[in-house]
């Protein structure tokens, strides 16, 4: 058979050197491809689209999703209160500032134990350095230190501990009132994109996703909340206890009302178009009642003031004279 192959070679005019030569620069060829498309990397329109992914705001969760704080083990147990119900209610007053990590509680009760150390010890650690004469204070700060008695000093001890222990719960309901305060002033606007949203042609749970994105840098605020209720609604929970529980995050009577509405909206079939629609003009016209009231109240305060202000240079007016004339009869 190989025989018959070369004869029939021969005539066609290929020789064995032809055919080792024809080989060889396929050989080569192939090589050559095939390095060429593992050097070319991939397809310029994968390129691209990598490109585009890259730039496109990347969605992560950056804590959004909400812990339940678990109950405290060890030496835990000294500094965090074992009651649920006390402790429940620290993390909801720690979530409507916007403190909601997995060690939130634990991390507030150990700051206000630290702080309610640490400033006391840096005081007696002041007193004995600047007595041993390790630290020097300025002249009159070192005479007052100086002069200050054991009950001084246990009295500003005192004060210190009060400080320390309860400074970071009234910085907490300041956090809370401006929080929800950012909030209030926030989310008519958020409404509003969410309507535009939703009459564009976008879902509901779209236009949250796209709106508390939209509003990250100007509104964090309600921008996390709806992100957090977005994250949940993912993540298995169902939409009614995700926005109910946004709602009960935030603290705010607008956002209950509109997680109500829209939970009813679903529930019977309307249009979340609509639906939107009728609570913002509901909403513009709810803020147009309170300012109203507001303006309403200013005169009757004013009048407390001006009262207040006026009524000593009345007194002073009408009673003077007689005081005098009395001061001068009984003087004479």
């Amino acid at each position: 058979m190989f025989e018959a192959l070369a004869t029939h070679l021969q005539t066609a005019g290929l020789t064995p050197q032809m055919l080792i030569i024809l080989g060889a620069g396929i050989g080569a060829m192939l090589v050559v491809f095939g390095l060429s498309g593992t050097l070319a990397g991939r397809d310029p329109v994968l390129r691209r689209m990598a490109a585009q992914g890259r730039r496109r705001p990347m969605v992560e969760d950056r804590g959004l999703l909400r812990y339940k704080s678990a109950d405290p083990k060890g030496m835990m147990k000294t500094l965090i209160p074992a009651d649920r119900k006390q402790r429940s209610e620290v993390e909801r007053q720690l979530a409507l500032a916007g403190f909601t990590g997995p060690h939130s509680v634990r991390n507030y009760y150990l700051l206000r134990l630290g702080l309610g150390i640490v400033l006391p010890t840096v005081l007696l650690a002041l007193i004995w350095a600047t007595r041993a004469g390790i630290v020097v204070l300025p002249q009159a700060l070192d005479t007052r230190i100086g002069g200050w008695s054991q009950l001084h000093v246990f009295q500003i001890l005192s004060a210190l501990v009060a400080i320390g222990f309860f400074g970071p719960s009234i910085g907490l309901r300041s956090r809370v009132q401006e929080r929800r305060r950012a909030i209030e002033e926030s989310f008519p606007n958020a409404l509003d994109l969410i309507q535009i949203s939703v009459e564009a042609g976008l879902g509901f749970d779209a236009s949250m996703i796209r709106v508390g994105n939209e509003l990250e840098k100007t509104a964090p605020g309600i921008a996390e909340e709806m992100l957090a209720a977005q994250r949940e609604i993912q993540a298995g929970k169902s939409r009614d206890r995700a926005l109910l529980d946004m709602a009960a995050r935030t603290g705010v009577d607008e956002v209950t009302a509109f997680a109500n509405v829209v939970l009813q909206s679903m529930q019977f079939g309307t249009s979340i178009s609509e639906t939107l629609t009728t609570h913002a003009s509901e909403m513009r016209r709810n803020r147009e009642f309170c300012a109203q009231e507001m303006a309403n109240k200013l005169p009757v305060k004013m009048s407390v003031v001006m009262a207040s202000l006026m009524l000593p240079a009345l007194l002073l007016l009408t009673l003077g004279p007689v005081v005098i004339r009395y001061l001068r009869f009984f003087a004479g």
